[in-house]
């Protein structure tokens, strides 16, 4: 059961995650999945339609290993991480699903699929799909979604980036005929080898990744943290305020 907190719904039990993910490819009906992390939050604080955006989905995981750390000093609870890395990694090594990535560009995507083919040589006949770099109000979303039914894919990972990603699956998901969306970020890029790379472990591990992100991509990231911090606040303050009121 989804369960709403800093305007999110999130999905914190992941043995649950890959149930409804199942349950919702086996209905045949499309929807989409988000993956909250540190700048969705301050985003949905901030934005009301990006909040609607972020609502309309399944459900949201949470890719933020400060968020269970809130929700502690909140309401008692550390619910665990569960990192768009992660839920990529554990399906696409399911071998169950046919797929569809959809995102970044033909370097990565080509790099990607090397990678996934050592795991399973299945995926040699799924589409790696490179989207132009345009406003997200500028895709062709009716020919993507041809593409996406013609194929018939069960999981389509999706990699634009936060805020990006969220509007065109929210966009898209009324033209599909089927299929779950993922929203996965940057993954393909840590899974390719090609660019970004994820945290070191320890560094994940003591809440330290957004310090690697820093470094790795100063000019984005820093005005991602800069958001994140002064918004900060007031998104706990709020959160404060209706745990009282649930009291």
């Amino acid at each position: 059961m989804n369960q709403e907190y800093f305007n999110i719904n999130y999905e914190f039990d992941i043995p649950t995650v890959k149930k409804r993910l199942d349950e919702r490819v086996r209905s045949g009906r499309p929807g989409y999945i988000c993956v909250a992390d540190g700048n969705i939050l301050q985003m949905v604080h901030r934005d009301t339609e990006y909040r609607h955006t972020v609502a309309g989905a399944m459900f949201s995981i949470c890719d933020s290993s400060w968020v269970p750390l809130y929700l502690d000093r909140i309401y008692g609870f550390r619910p665990e991480q569960y990192c768009g890395s992660h839920i990529f990694a554990e399906v696409t090594g399911m071998r169950k699903y046919r797929q569809i990535f959809l995102g970044t560009d033909s370097a990565t995507l080509e790099a990607l699929r090397t990678y996934l083919l050592r795991r399973d040589p299945s995926i040699a006949g799924m589409k790696f799909i490179s989207l132009p770099f345009c406003a997200v109000e500028d895709f062709g979303y009716q020919s993507i979604a041809d593409l996406i039914n013609g194929d018939g894919a069960d999981v389509i990972w999706v990699a634009l980036g936060a805020p990006k990603q969220e509007l065109f699956m929210q966009r898209l998901e009324p033209l599909l005929d089927r299929g779950v969306m993922v929203g996965v970020g940057a993954v393909f890029k840590f899974f390719s080898g090609v660019g970004e790379k994820r945290a070191p472990k320890w560094m994940v591990r003591n809440h330290l990744e957004f310090v690697y992100r820093l470094f790795s991509e100063p000019g984005k990231q820093w005005r991602r943290v800069r958001e994140i911090l002064f918004n900060l606040p007031s998104i706990i303050r709020e959160e404060k305020r209706k745990s009282r009121k649930n009291d």
